[in-house]
């Protein structure tokens, strides 16, 4: 009798032990979450003549963003991230004041009526091929109207031949014609002219910047020049490049954050009618 009384105290323990793991295991699954935003006092200013704000560096062959505009006409935008450390945030004194929250918040106040959702998929260190091997995974999980695809920077930095990234890339052009979402790809950044750890790699990234470009523009995507706005910088601190001569520090993350939310706002509150490269 008391045999069988402990045998079944032991049951019910290791009942209330798998679920306590269960409940646990569901706590710990990741899930989506909208990144935190700065408030008004902790966002860096970017109205100065240090950071031009405007909509120049944005470019669209055709109607690149129509799935965009006919998504804020039904007041919602939901807009995907990938790419490596300056999408992910890496160097931005915390995480609020990375890209992605402060292009939310930019983009918010921009189209206030706009239910707007951007997601953070950066992970730093990533090549182009790294991205697309993970980029319908993404798609598939977020369901978004526009992916903003940030690349070029670490392949560059790692010799990658311009015929293997164009493969990659076309691997990731197929992915996301078939998803029917709007693109919007990020050229690589400018770094630091008297970098200490990545010297003379400007000329190279530019002309990585020229090609993703033509890439855009031949596929009908739209194609923000970051590294040619980085040009005017200058009046930045580290011209917007951190103290390790390639992460993005604060200043740099919300100018441009600014710029692509101007261009991104202009974009998809006009009408929808096709618009040529400026």
């Amino acid at each position: 009798m008391r045999l069988t009384t402990i045998l079944l105290a032991a049951a019910g323990l290791g009942a209330l032990v798998a679920l306590s793991m269960a409940s646990t295991a569901r706590a710990l699954t990741p899930k989506a979450a909208a990144p935190a935003l700065p408030t008004a006092a902790e966002q860096p200013a970017t109205n100065s003549a240090a950071c031009p704000v405007s909509a120049d560096s944005l470019t669209l062959a055709g109607d690149g963003l129509v799935r965009s505009r006919a998504a804020v006409a039904r007041n919602r935008l939901s807009i995907l991230a990938v790419g490596s450390s300056s999408i992910e945030g890496i160097g931005a004194s915390r995480v609020e004041l990375g890209f992605v929250p402060l292009l939310q918040s930019d983009l918010r106040a921009r189209l206030p009526t706009v239910a707007i959702n951007v997601w953070n998929r950066g992970i730093g260190g990533e090549t182009a091929r790294e991205t697309v091997d993970r980029l319908e995974a993404e798609i598939q999980r977020f369901q978004p109207d526009l992916v903003i695809w940030q690349l070029g920077t670490n392949d560059v930095l790692r010799a990658r031949p311009w015929n293997d990234i164009m493969a990659d890339i076309q691997r990731g052009e197929a992915i996301l014609a078939r998803y029917n979402v709007d693109v919007l790809l990020v050229d690589p950044q400018r770094l630091p002219e008297n970098a200490v750890n990545f010297p003379g790699r400007n000329p190279l990234l530019d002309e990585t910047a020229r090609l993703i470009a033509v890439e855009g523009s031949r596929i009908g995507y739209a194609v923000q020049r970051r590294f040619e706005a980085m040009r005017d910088w200058g009046q930045l601190n580290r011209g917007g490049i951190g103290p390790d001569d390639i992460h993005m520090n604060d200043d740099g993350y919300a100018c441009w954050a600014a710029m692509t939310a101007e261009g991104l706002a202009q974009a998809v509150a006009e009408p929808s009618t096709e618009r040529s490269t400026r």
